[in-house]
Parts: structure tokens; C-alpha cells; sequence
């Protein structure tokens, strides 16, 4: 965003807080970044502080001399250097107006954009009483400077913002909105605007749509109007009684319109704040975690320190600073005695996983300050006790350390990419390329050289079983997952709930996030709920019928799909079950049918064999797709078509196509024929050079290309939205097609140039003609049906279903989930595991307690869930009646088929009920169990 490029920041406390917000901060791009700190490197750094090493603890360096050059190398294109002053109560804070920045803060200088100027404090490891006065200096200012304190003390964290009494937002959600098909608008005062949609508008009275491609009343097309829900199909939009009778079609879209956010100061809040609550089961603990920390901040100011770890004096001198505090709010809440006194025991102490989370939420309150963009938080913020930031959160708390026999063992098939630096912390731009596990494991033991981590290069799926095989899990305790999928997680999910395993699953989603907590016998598991499956675009809409741009390149990504790797790989799987081509030559010289053989066919009859047959063949595909596909839609259904009700054939949501000329000179007609020429190259093995892609050279070959007359053909053109796309292996092929097969399949075996080379979709490189396929022949058929086209990155992202991801929020789930680890490598009873769901942007956190799992009953005294297990340990003359008594010995109940009592049986199926004393209990599930 070019407000966060303009600005500069200064940021001081290189604490384990201020790291991470520095951390953040940096990824995310802004100008300048100016970093501050006073103290001096400490052992305790080591475990909270990820780029402090122990070498700058011996030399007593100063923490911001320790981090200045490891946050530089995030971003290159942020300047980061270093300051140092001095803040106390006893500063003017005019120097403010001067531009000057000092110790205990983080400035965003004013910063010239359009009219609006933006400056920014946050305040960590800052006692209240200097919080207060630097925000009600920064309240009073005008414009006002934006304030956000920040602490962490112990289990316990708050974050506080104060954007001034007027902050404009200008996308308070930051949601893409939907744009909607219209089936009627009335006429008359309100007029009453009826969705097409099966889907529910959305809407809510207050906010404003706007209008576009109606038929009609053409008088709302371009214009915006607040509207009146009536119905979740339905609004009213004011007067249209004078405008022109409705027709058909037209869209409608929600339009964002900036929303002004007030706030009062920090002394204004203390007393009646207004406070975030991530946990509804908990309402009051907000407002007591709110409480115990003002007395903390009491404390500090009465004694200058926090209450001694684990001292029971302190702890009751806390308790009574509490019971102060609480007289002076304007809301009472009652607070347990022991909940106070564990706050003092470990109030001096920093849990790295909880300044993760914090500085993940206050990172993104900086950048909507900076932006105008999302939600800020309204004022309050406060907790109680994914990939890279695990690994960090993992190293600072000492997990899987080799002196204690731990190990870390991780696994990623995928390369770093350019586009991973922005949010991947632990790689730098000379990792481009270079296996992600193996780069972070290094970067790890950097943090903490005392981990053990084993990093491997392979995807975790059934095809790997035999590395990742029920004894490989045996030796875990845990399993933490950072996929970006849904069926990844599900089969790891299975796995680590036959071999009982606790799971830690998260993800993010640009600012949204979850994080899911699965332990044995107590929670149920990922594979126990599931989300409704995506709705998929009909096969007549993709294929004859788009509507919206998702649908233009949904069927570009589709037609990469068949033509460059579906098609190649059936090619080559027809050849690896017909092993002499020979033969299959003669019995299509036969006019024999063979299973399989359509596609080999239509490949043969079109294989080229040079890359100017490659240009050739991508310039027919042009005229296939964008002039002969409109020209034979609109002979089949010309655009006074009419249904048998009347209604025309071509109206909303079907748009009438135009076709397309080609005309070289249009940069998009040229990027269309050249990738697919590469493309095409590519699955048959055909080599080019880089002069052979400039616009002289391919005009040259095309001047040359003749491009058949289009002529009508009367078939059938799908219009049920329930009819599925046909088995194409089951088609027929034209006798032409077949005789052309047999003679490039006659010129293969001679160049021994049978195989292809099937391309599998990679979105990250761009320099092998994929996205810019995908992104010219969407464009294309967009224009061929007025559909308002989506540049390059929107199509990478649609097409490559790329999942959002950035910094704060992956800060924030990965700060989650490792207080979680904790929690379940402590033994933590059911009701203290929380799931998290968040939004960063609303901004919303919602704390949950894991689902208890699903116990089935078979009588009043035995029941099952999925994660019981028995086990029976056989020998090698183990028989079956050897087996049944031992499961006899193991239950009260036995149910089975006859089996045959013969030694040597390997494998068996049974039905089985829980047993007296189980070691697990499977519990009327049938499964087979290897004796061997």
C-alpha cells in the first residue's frame, strides 16, 4: 500500500515483544525503520529474543546492536538503522512536532499523503503512568498522532489503541465483495430489487450497492443507492417509479464506504474500558485480567519492579493492590485470590509463544493505523494463558533439544519462492530455490543450537507410508501440522489418530485464522466435522456460459489442465500397457478399436513436430476458442432466441458472446499464441530459442498459417446446469483423425519420439508460460463475453487457489498454538485446551473449548470413541483360537465369524466390543490387524 511504503517508523525495546512487532513491521514493507534500546543483552534473552545469540550475550552487546542487522535482512527494500535517546515523564513531548523520536516508543513520522499526515506511538516495556501522558499528548494533537501500548507480563498481555476521536476507514472488512444477479426491480417508491441468486444477498439496511448491465431501467446502471433490507433475497432502493420498466439482467455490488471509529485516551479507558472478549464462556475474565494488570502496573510504579517470581509476599501484596483497583472501576468484577497470586509468580517472566500472539495483533493495529484499511481494535485487547513461526516459537522454548534425548523432525517437499520473504522469516533472498526444510531447520539452530532437528523433503501422504510408517509416529509425542489444504490435513489428522497422537492443526487466510486442538481420548478429531464442500461452477456455465471472472478462469485453468497434463498422461499410460507401437500401428492400420485409444488418437493426428507447427497449432486454438465457440453459440442460439415461457434465451446471468479477430498486434493475442505454442512445445518435447519468440519471428511463421473458414455445424450445445462434464475416453473419433494418427504415429517410431511430457501446474514460476497461458486465455474470454477482465495477479491467485498469507496473523496462530503445545505437553485437563478462531481485520478473536469426543454406547457399562485401541501380541505359530482367547481375556463381550483355526494366518478381520480393562478399545469396529 503506498501509505505503509511512505512511512517511517522508529521502534524502540528490542524485547521479546518489540522483535516481533519489528519482525512484522518489516515484512510488511513499510519505508524506514528506526530501531531503539538502551539495555544490554541478557541470558534470558536467549528465550524470548529469536535473533539474539548467546555470542551477544558474552560480549554484554546492546540488544538493538544484536538485532539491527538480522531485522534489516528481512526486507531489503526497508531501511532499517538505529537511534538512541531518552523518554521519561520529565520530557517535552513537543519535540514531537519537530520529528524527533526517543527511547520506549515507536514513531511513525509525519508522513505527507493527500491531505492526511500519519504518526504513530506504540509503547512496550513502558510503565502506565508514561503510557498515559504520551497518549494524552498524542490525543490532543491535530491531527491526532495514533498511540497503541503494548505489554506482556508473564501468562497475561494487553494491547491498547487510541487512532484520536475521528479515525476514517476507509474498508472496514476487508472482504472482496460479491457481485450478485439481478431477477427483477419494481417500479415504484421504494423500488424493490429482487436477487437472482439462490444465495442470500448479504446486505445489511444502511449500506450501499451500485448498479451496472441492466436492461430497462437502464437509469440505475453506474449509480449507487443505500438500500432498506427487506428479505435476505431482497432491498428496496428508493424511488425508481419514473425510471424506464425493468427488462432483464443487471448486476449489483456492495460498495465500501468509509466508516469514522472514535476513541477516548487511555486515562479515559482505565476505569471503563472497552474490552475485547475473545472467550464467551468467560465473559468477566476480560475485565479481570484488565484489573490484575492495573494493579501490576500499581506495583511497578509503588516499588519500580514486578512482584519476584514465585514470592508468596509479593503476590499478597499484589492481591491487595487488586482489591484497590477494583474499587475504582466503574463496572465490578469479582476475581479469584489464586488467579492473582499465579499472575505475580510469573509476572517478571515473558512466554515467547504469548509475545508471538500479541505482537502478531498489535503489528496489524500499526498497519491499519498506517492504512486506513480494516477495522482497528475498539480499545482493548487482553489474553490469559505455522511453519517458521513455530519452528522460532519451538527454539525459544526449548523443544526437542538433543541433551534431553528431543528431537524436531520436519518435512516440506517445496522450494522457497520470492513470494515466501514477506512472511517467512527465516529465509532471505539467497535461499530463493533452496528446499524449505533444510533452510529453516539451519536457521533454527541459529536461534537455538542446541535443538535437534531432522529435516527430510517429502510430502506426508499414503504414497510416503513406508518412511512415515506407524513406527516413525510411535516415536512422537506430538504432531504439528502448517498445511494449506484441507485433504493434507485430513489424512494427517487419520494418521495421528490411529497411532494416538496429539495433533496441533492451524491456518491462516489473510487476516483470519484457527487454530484446532486434538488430544487422545479427549477431543475429537479434524475428520469429525467437516466443512460443506465448495459449490463448483457448473459444467454448461464453464464450457459455453460464463458469467463473472471466476468463471473465465476457472475454464482457463481447466483447459491447461486437459490439454497440457491430463491428455499426456493418459497418452503415456496408453503406452505403458501396449509395449510394442508397432503392434498398435498394425491393428489401427486394421481399423481395430482399442480401449484407451481416442485420445491417443486426436494427440497423433495432431502431434507437431517443430516449433513452428507449435505456433501454428496455438494460432487454430485462438480462432477455436474466441471466434468459432461465439460464432456457433450464436447460431445455435441467436440473440432473439426465446424460451418456451417467452423470456429471452440471452439475458442474466447468460451473456451473448462476440468473437474475436486475431490481430497480432494486441499484446493479449500475442501472449495467448505464444505461451500455448511453448506450452505445446513442451508436452512434445520440442525445442526452441528465445529468438524464435519475438513478435518478428512469430509474425513470420503465422503470415504463413492458414486458418480454416468457420462454418456452422448443427449440434447439440449443453444448457442443464445438472448435466456433467462426458467421459471424453468414451467418445468416437472422425476416420480423417484416425488416418492422421496413423501416419504420425509411423513418422514416431521412426524419430523414436513416441512419449510425452505431461506439465503440471506451477504458479510460482514465472518464467515457464503457465499463469501467463491461464492469464491471456481468461482475459480473452472475457472480453469475448463483456465480462470486465482481472489482471495477472488476481488470475495467479484465483487460478492457483492461493490461500492469503501474511505476517501478523501467521505470528499470531503460530503464538496460539504453541501455548497450546505446552498445555499438552503438561498433561493439561480438557477444560483449559482452547481452539481459536480470528480476524485480524474486524478485528474479532474467538476463544473456544475443544469439542469433547463422541463416545458410542453399547450398554450402560461399555462404550467406544475413535480414539480406543486394543492390542494383541502374537507370535509366529499364533493361531486363531490363540487369538480369540486372548481378545476373550481382554472383554466382556466377542462377537466374530467362523475362522479358520489353522497356524500361519497373517491377516484377519473382526468385530470386537470394548474391553474391561483396555489398553484401547476399538469397540464394535471392524479392521484388520497383522499378527506377523
Amino acid at each position: 500500500m503506498q501509505q505503509m511504503a511512505q512511512s517511517s517508523v522508529f521502534l524502540s525495546g528490542m524485547g521479546a515483544l518489540g522483535v516481533e512487532i519489528a519482525k512484522n513491521i518489516v515484512l510488511a514493507g513499510v519505508k524506514a525503520v528506526t530501531l531503539h534500546d538502551c539495555k544490554r543483552c541478557e541470558v534470558w534473552d536467549l528465550g524470548t529474543n529469536f535473533f539474539i545469540r548467546e555470542e551477544d550475550v558474552h560480549s554484554q552487546k546492546k540488544r538493538v546492536e544484536a538485532v539491527h542487522s538480522r531485522v534489516a535482512e528481512l526486507n531489503p527494500y526497508v531501511q532499517v538503522s538505529v537511534a538512541t535517546d531518552v523518554l521519561d515523564e520529565n520530557t517535552d513531548l513537543s519535540f514531537l512536532k519537530r520529528y524527533q523520536c526517543n527511547k520506549h516508543f515507536i514513531l511513525f513520522n509525519f508522513i505527507p499523503i493527500g491531505s492526511l499526515l500519519f504518526t504513530l506511538f506504540l509503547l512496550t516495556e513502558t510503565k502506565l503512568s508514561l503510557q498515559k501522558q504520551i497518549d494524552c499528548f498524542c490525543h490532543s494533537q491535530q491531527p491526532p498522532i495514533k498511540f497503541i501500548g503494548c505489554d506482556v507480563f508473564g501468562i497475561c498481555s494487553r494491547v491498547f489503541c487510541d487512532f484520536g476521536e475521528a479515525f476514517e476507514v476507509s474498508d472496514p472488512t476487508g472482504e472482496e465483495p460479491k457481485e450478485l444477479f439481478i431477477q427483477n426491480i419494481s417500479q415504484g417508491n421504494p423500488g424493490v430489487v429482487t436477487c437472482m441468486d439462490s444465495r442470500a444477498h448479504g446486505l445489511q439496511t444502511g449500506q450501499s450497492v451500485c448498479f451496472k448491465e441492466i436492461n430497462g431501467m437502464s437509469e440505475l446502471n453506474g449509480s449507487t443507492h443505500q438500500v432498506t433490507v427487506l428479505s435476505p433475497y431482497s432491498f428496496a432502493v428508493g424511488d425508481t417509479s419514473s425510471f424506464q420498466p425493468y427488462a432483464h439482467a443487471g448486476i449489483f455490488r456492495l460498495v465500501m464506504m468509509p466508516k469514522i471509529f472514535t476513541f477516548e485516551t487511555m486515562e479515559q479507558q482505565l476505569s471503563d474500558p472497552r474490552l475485547l472478549t475473545p472467550d464467551f464462556s468467560k465473559p468477566e475474565a476480560p475485565l479481570q485480567l484488565h484489573t490484575i494488570m492495573l494493579a501490576l502496573d500499581a506495583f511497578l510504579e509503588q516499588h519500580a519492579r514486578l512482584p519476584n517470581i514465585g514470592c508468596m509476599q509479593d503476590a499478597e501484596l499484589l492481591l491487595k493492590f487488586t482489591e484497590e483497583v477494583s474499587r475504582t472501576l466503574k463496572n465490578k468484577v469479582s476475581f479469584a485470590q489464586e488467579l492473582v497470586r499465579s499472575v505475580s509468580c510469573c509476572a517478571r517472566g515473558c512466554l515467547s509463544p504469548l509475545a508471538a500472539a500479541v505482537g502478531g495483533i498489535a503489528s496489524q493495529e500499526v498497519l491499519k493505523a498506517l492504512t486506513g484499511k480494516f477495522s482497528p481494535l475498539q480499545q482493548w485487547v487482553g489474553c490469559g494463558a505455522i511453519g517458521c513461526e513455530m519452528l522460532k516459537n519451538m527454539a525459544l522454548m526449548g523443544v526437542g533439544l538433543s541433551r534431553c534425548s528431543g528431537e524436531i523432525c520436519i518435512t516440506d517437499p517445496d522450494l522457497i519462492e520470492k513470494s515466501n520473504l514477506n512472511r517467512q522469516f527465516l529465509f532471505r533472498p539467497q535461499h530463493i530455490r533452496k528446499p524449505k526444510s533444510t533452510t529453516a531447520a539451519a536457521a533454527s539452530l541459529e536461534i537455538n543450537p542446541e535443538l535437534q532437528i531432522d529435516a527430510h523433503l517429502n510430502k506426508l501422504c499414503p504414497a510416503t507410508e513406508d518412511m512415515y510408517s506407524d513406527a516413525f509416529f510411535s516415536r512422537l509425542n506430538l504432531v504439528v501440522t502448517a498445511l494449506d489444504n484441507v485433504e493434507a490435513r485430513r489424512y494427517v489428522d487419520s494418521r495421528s489418530v490411529s497411532n494416538q497422537k496429539a495433533l496441533l492443526d492451524s491456518g491462516t487466510m489473510g487476516t483470519k485464522g484457527h487454530t484446532e486442538i486434538i488430544v487422545p481420548y479427549l477431543t475429537e478429531s479434524y475428520n469429525s466435522h467437516r466443512d460443506p464442500p465448495e459449490e463448483e461452477i457448473p459444467f454448461c456455465t464453464l464450457k459455453s456460459f460464463p458469467a463473472v471472472i471466476e468463471h473465465t478462469i476457472q475454464w482457463a485453468r481447466d483447459k491447461f489442465e486437459s490439454a497440457f497434463s491430463h491428455k499426456p498422461s493418459i497418452y503415456n499410460m496408453f503406452w505403458q500397457s501396449h509395449s510394442s507401437a508397432q503392434e498398435v500401428l498394425q491393428r489401427m492400420m486394421a481399423g481395430e478399436t482399442m480401449e484407451g485409444s481416442f485420445q491417443v488418437i486426436k494427440l497423433l493426428s495432431r502431434r507437431p513436430t517443430q516449433w513452428n507447427h507449435c505456433l501454428a497449432l496455438a494460432r487454430l486454438k485462438f480462432d477455436k476458442y474466441f471466434k468459432k465457440k461465439a460464432l456457433q453459440l450464436l447460431h445455435s442460439f441467436p440473440l432473439d432466441t426465446r424460451l418456451k415461457d417467452g423470456s429471452l434465451f440471452w439475458q442474466s446471468p447468460k451473456r451473448p458472446p462476440s468473437p474475436i479477430e486475431f490481430d497480432l498486434d494486441d499484446p493479449l493475442h500475442f501472449s495467448f499464441v505464444v505461451s500455448t505454442a511453448r506450452l505445446f512445445a513442451g508436452i512434445y518435447n520440442i525445442p526452441h530459442s528465445e529468438e524464435q519468440l519475438s513478435y518478428e519471428a512469430v509474425s513470420s511463421v503465422l503470415a504463413e498459417v492458414e486458418v480454416p473458414e468457420y462454418k456452422p455445424a448443427e449440434k447439440h450445445i449443453e444448457t442443464d446446469e445438472t448435466v456433467k462434464k462426458p467421459d471424453q475416453l468414451k467418445m468416437t473419433v472422425s476416420s480423417e483423425e484416425e488416418r492422421q494418427a496413423i501416419s504420425q504415429l509411423q513418422e514416431a517410431i521412426i524419430s523414436k519420439r513416441l512419449r510425452m511430457t505431461p506439465l503440471f501446474f506451477e504458479k510460482d514460476d514465472d518464467s515457464n508460460g503457465h499463469i501467463d497461458f491461464i492469464a491471456s486465455a481468461s482475459a480473452l474470454r472475457a472480453h469475448m463475453y463483456a465480462i470486465e477482465a482481472a489482471d495477472r495477479l488476481q488470475t495467479k491467485r484465483i487460478a492457483g487457489k492461493i490461500i492469503p498469507a501474511i505476517a501478523t496473523s501467521t505470528a499470531a496462530v503460530a503464538g496460539l498454538v504453541s501455548l497450546e503445545l505446552i498445555k499438552v505437553a503438561g498433561g493439561y485437563g480438557f477444560e483449559l485446551f482452547k481452539n481459536c478462531f480470528f480476524n485480524l481485520a474486524i478485528p474479532v478473536m474467538v476463544l473456544t473449548e475443544t469439542a469433547p469426543v463422541k463416545r458410542t454406547q453399547i450398554r450402560d457399562d461399555i462404550s467406544f470413541s475413535i480414539w480406543d485401541r486394543w492390542t494383541i501380541f502374537g507370535h509366529e505359530d499364533f493361531t486363531l483360537s490363540d487369538f480369540m482367547n486372548a481378545v476373550k481375556e481382554h472383554t466382556t463381550i466377542f462377537e466374530s465369524s467362523s475362522f479358520s483355526n489353522s497356524p500361519g494366518v497373517k491377516q484377519l478381520s473382526f468385530t470386537v466390543f470394548e474391553s474391561i480393562q483396555p489398553i484401547s478399545g476399538s469397540g464394535g469396529s471392524t479392521f484388520s490387524c497383522s499378527l506377523a
